[in-house]
């Protein structure tokens, strides 16, 4: 039997624009790009448009997110990339899209979990001397995400605008330092030069500028708890804003505390330290100690953040029969999620356990090349999301929005987008920081292939078993109406 729609409906009117903002750039990351991203994407690329990449790909991503909010007015759905695409696409296409950003977001969950154990236990033994294996903070980090994921989310909202705030100021408080006291070179745009784009390097640094921003998109997985349409849109725009400056700025920064011509010796020889080794030759102590702290913070924000996304997800699916009907259901108590944070956090556990029982090094194949993977998979979506927005405004005509928005912006975003995976799945493997030939350069990109033709061939197979779930697909709060046994003739 598929939920009441009592259990199968989320928290109404809960989150306002800033409350969207905290969980869509706490997503993000900001301290966890910034020291740890942008550093090694300087270190394992060579190159040091880094800066620039991030202005980029946030004028495209503006660029799609006017025809991706434009249609949000149209889908309110927790299941997001799902649903627009399940929209404008058809509905098989929507469960292949549906199973690619599950796995997507869950790497980039069990990533950051790494990053976080790891984070944290070099966080300790810098205080205290002390080690304790990484795998013990990663379970920490996971039980409190754990227990945060089936509280009230506007709860998780205010703790998400704490950790936020305080990762932002110390970010901005180097920042301040560097550009104060610069290096010899002084404060220069080098790393700001347009032509950087019109070199062979201009794919790895687009590549590396766009894991930075994979999270922007979450505003609209929370649009059924939103206080209303608008707020989605508000804060969309000013999440892209906030984390294109900052990441474009911080990045810029530390390139004029090292020079221009030093930052990628500089990152090679201190890896993801580089951040607070500046800070330290700049600041007092605590403000370092502080920084670090707030690093682990960061990941852990992040964590909760992705956290919400994937059990939202899973929600959507087991919603619309999808997936399991148990993953449709809800907190009595909270209106979260329950079923689908209580699958999230088991899978997470799970991985974190066989990287840990494996031995593998967490950073390298957990925390590096989780989030590289996840991020593919996300850039993929985003793409055919603005191919949806196309076919769904072409198809639903009377919508009362400008051409701009619905058709020549989605249309110039899905070229430039296409144009970005392209030369992704072309430099992974330099993205990865594998030799050439290495098959985990095109093992990964396949491997989404795989996942997406799996679920697009689940979602035609609902289609003759379960016509009622197959007519669900995208529905959202409204897939209740559909009821098994009732007649579904004529839905593609």
């Amino acid at each position: 039997m598929p939920p009441s729609k009592v259990s199968a409906a989320l928290a109404r009117a809960r989150l306002g624009v800033m409350s969207i903002v905290f969980f869509t750039v706490a997503a993000a990351a900001p301290e966890t790009v910034v020291g740890g991203g942008a550093v090694s994407g300087f270190a394992v690329s060579g190159v040091t448009g880094i800066p620039l990449g991030y202005l980029a790909i946030a004028l495209v991503l503006g660029l799609f997110a006017i025809g991706y909010v434009t249609m949000s007015r149209h889908v309110e759905n927790a299941g997001a990339f799902y649903a627009y695409i399940a929209k404008g696409l058809g509905r098989v296409t929507g469960t292949g899209a549906g199973a690619v950003a599950l796995v997507s977001y869950l790497l980039i969950l069990v990533s950051l979990a790494g990053g976080l154990g790891v984070g944290a236990a070099d966080f300790l033994r810098q205080v205290s001397g002390s080690t304790a294996p990484w795998w013990v903070f990663a379970g920490i980090g996971l039980a409190a995400v754990a227990v945060l994921g089936v509280l009230r989310i506007d709860v998780n909202g205010r703790v998400l605008g704490v950790l936020l705030l305080a990762e932002v100021a110390i970010i901005l408080t180097y920042d301040a330092a560097f550009v104060s006291a610069p290096s010899a070179h002084g404060v220069v745009l080098d790393t700001l030069n347009p032509s950087q784009l019109m070199t062979s390097a201009a794919g790895v640094i687009l590549v590396i500028a766009f894991t930075g921003f994979i999270g922007f998109e979450n505003s609209t997985v929370l649009a059924e708890e939103a206080k209303n349409p608008r707020t989605v849109i508000y804060a969309t725009y000013i999440s892209l804003v906030v984390i294109g400056g900052l990441y474009s700025l911080s990045t810029w920064a530390m390139t004029v505390a090292t020079g221009p011509d030093a930052i990628v010796s500089q990152a090679e020889m201190h890896s993801t330290e580089l951040l607070f080794v500046l800070a330290g030759e700049r600041l007092p102590g605590v403000l370092v100690t502080t920084g670090s702290a707030l690093y682990v913070t960061s990941l852990f924000a992040a964590m909760l953040s992705f956290h919400h996304v994937c059990s939202r997800y899973f929600f959507a699916l087991g919603r619309e029969g999808v997936g399991l009907s148990w993953w449709g259901t809800t907190s009595s108590r909270t209106a979260a999620p329950a079923a689908g944070s209580v699958t999230t956090t088991a899978i997470s556990i799970v991985v974190v356990a066989l990287v840990a029982v494996s031995g593998i090094d967490p950073i390298t194949y957990l925390f590096f090349w989780g989030a590289s993977a996840g991020a593919l998979g996300v850039l993929s979506l985003v793409m055919l999301t603005s191919v949806a927005v196309l076919g769904y405004f072409l198809a639903n005509r009377d919508h009362g929005h400008s051409r701009w928005r619905t058709l020549i912006a989605p249309a110039v975003a899905a070229v430039v987008l296409g144009v970005v995976l392209l030369l992704t799945v072309l430099s992974f493997g330099t993205v990865l920081g594998v030799e050439e030939g290495d098959p985990a350069a095109w093992a990964l990109p396949l491997g989404f292939l795989a996942v997406f033709v799996l679920g697009a061939l689940w979602g035609a197979t609902l289609k003759r078993i379960r016509p009622w779930a197959y007519a669900r697909i995208g529905l959202g709060a409204r897939a209740a109406t559909v009821q098994p046994g009732k007649e579904t003739a004529g839905v593609r």
